[in-house]
């Protein structure tokens, strides 16, 4: 079963409130999704991108996994 776009953001809302985070993507396996949240701020890249992962509550593991591939930009608000 595919996510959508919107699902997908109000994922990423619930784990991220406070974020800006912009979502496009309309095929329902590939996405794009960027999240500028305060609390990456004391985290590195890998840490922030592992924080989104983590919100999807395995939405992207394994061969049934409902989206395919998420190209992920994570950052501070400056």
């Amino acid at each position: 079963m595919a996510i959508h776009a919107d699902e997908l953001e109000t994922i990423l809302r619930a784990a991220f409130p406070d974020a800006e985070i912009t979502v496009a993507g309309s095929d329902g396996v590939h996405m794009s999704a960027m999240v500028i949240d305060e609390s990456f701020r004391s985290k590195n890249r890998v840490q922030q991108q592992r924080a989104v992962y983590a919100a999807l509550q395995g939405k992207m593991d394994g061969p049934n996994g409902e989206l395919h591939a998420l190209a992920l930009t994570t950052k501070a608000p400056e």
